[in-house]
């Protein structure tokens, strides 16, 4: 019983440190973030409001804000397992975790938690600053919040993917710029699928991204490009692949244990 309530504790210091992590430098985790999200909805919202109309009853301004919310959400999710533990490696640090008798699970539990954590803190902060713009009522609380809550999760396991792959920062960065960049912005933040050619929306449909955003956008506006149980269905199919190989990754200690 001992063993469980030290296990539990240290999972919780974990989970804390990772928390007191970002939010020492909040100025540029979660601040940031959010002027970004801001500069993308006032250039866009500036050039193609009145040029676009994706549903009939949403401007083009409060159709562009959840996109801007899941993008931002998922993108620091990821950022926060994958620099957390690429730094604890390069410093060397990391050993002092893995002498702890933390389960691989609840390592796994507690970096993930974090980053679902710091993803969500960004998007509300987006969706606060947003809504002085644009009314932005939600018709789904429980949708935004699953997809929200998934969303998170799945980047902050693809971030621990690519945290224990990566022996660098520069191939950490790699991940970001060349396999998230790209699937958020080609996912339907800033368009609807059916604006593109028959074969460009089939292509999407292979983004996992799309369906995150897809069902994310529906949690606002009851309306979306898909059935949001079909977006629902194929966001877990994902975030259980990638916890099952996260945790393969963890227990067999690749790459984090000498």
């Amino acid at each position: 019983m001992s063993l469980i309530n030290e296990q539990t504790r240290g999972m919780y210091t974990l989970f804390k440190k990772e928390i007191l992590r970002f939010w020492r430098v909040a100025f540029q985790t979660i601040a940031s973030p959010v002027l970004t999200a801001l500069m993308y909805l006032l250039i866009f919202s500036h050039v193609l409001a009145g040029r676009v109309q994706v549903y009939d009853d949403v401007p083009y301004t409060a159709f562009l804000i959840p996109g801007l919310i899941m993008m931002s959400l998922l993108q620091n999710a990821f950022a926060n397992t994958s620099s957390s533990l690429v730094q604890s490696k390069v410093m060397g640090n990391i050993i002092f975790v893995l002498l702890t008798p933390l389960t691989y699970l609840q390592f796994y539990m507690a970096f993930v938690s974090a980053s679902v954590v710091r993803g969500l803190a960004v998007g509300l902060s987006i969706y606060l600053v947003a809504i002085w713009f644009v009314d932005l009522p939600i018709a789904h609380v429980g949708w935004v919040l699953a997809f929200a809550v998934l969303g998170g999760a799945l980047l902050g396991t693809f971030g621990i993917i690519a945290g224990i792959w990566a022996d660098r920062f520069d191939q950490m960065a790699a991940f970001q710029n060349f396999v998230i960049m790209p699937l958020t912005f080609l996912s339907g933040v800033f368009y609807s699928i059916h604006s593109l050619p028959p074969i460009w929306q089939t292509v999407s449909k292979f983004n996992p991204f799309f369906y995150m955003i897809d069902g994310f956008r529906y949690g606002f506006f009851g309306k979306g490009d898909i059935s949001p149980w079909i977006s629902l269905g194929v966001v877990t199919s994902f975030l259980v692949i990638l916890v099952l190989l996260s945790l393969k990754m963890l227990k067999s200690g690749y790459k984090i244990r000498g």
